[in-house]
């Protein structure tokens, strides 16, 4: 098997193609400290799981970046396909964005630093 037939095959285990939203979020050390940046990953991968696992909510991915170049109030983190930036992503503040964004769809706008919506495909 080549490498690119590997890659394909780990996307696909991966359930690439079929999420609804990924969220990207940096763990420092710029815009925050490597402990925090980690503690709001940690956080984010448990809430994945918990959100994957309901059937109701669409399949959200989540990756972990070491730099999103906003090197202030951070933790920072963005949700696609909405292109919805936050800052400050503190433990509550990370609570709340899991709660009301990721799991309602509701934007926690004294946490946007910015926007950036991606288009949706037409079909």
């Amino acid at each position: 098997m080549s490498k690119i037939e590997k890659a394909r095959e780990k996307a696909g285990e991966r359930g690439v193609g079929n999420y609804d939203r990924h969220v990207f979020i940096c763990i420092g050390p710029d815009c925050c400290s490597s402990e925090e940046g980690e503690r709001a990953w940690g956080q984010l991968k448990k809430a994945a799981a918990k959100l994957n696992g309901s059937p109701d909510r669409g399949r959200l991915y989540r990756t972990k970046v070491g730099c999103l170049r906003i090197c202030e109030y951070g933790p920072v983190g963005v949700v696609y396909p909405e292109g919805t930036w936050y800052g400050g992503l503190t433990r509550e503040n990370l609570e709340r964005v899991i709660e009301d964004d990721l799991a309602k769809g509701q934007v926690v706008e004294d946490l946007v630093i910015g926007r950036n919506p991606l288009p949706r495909p037409t079909a």
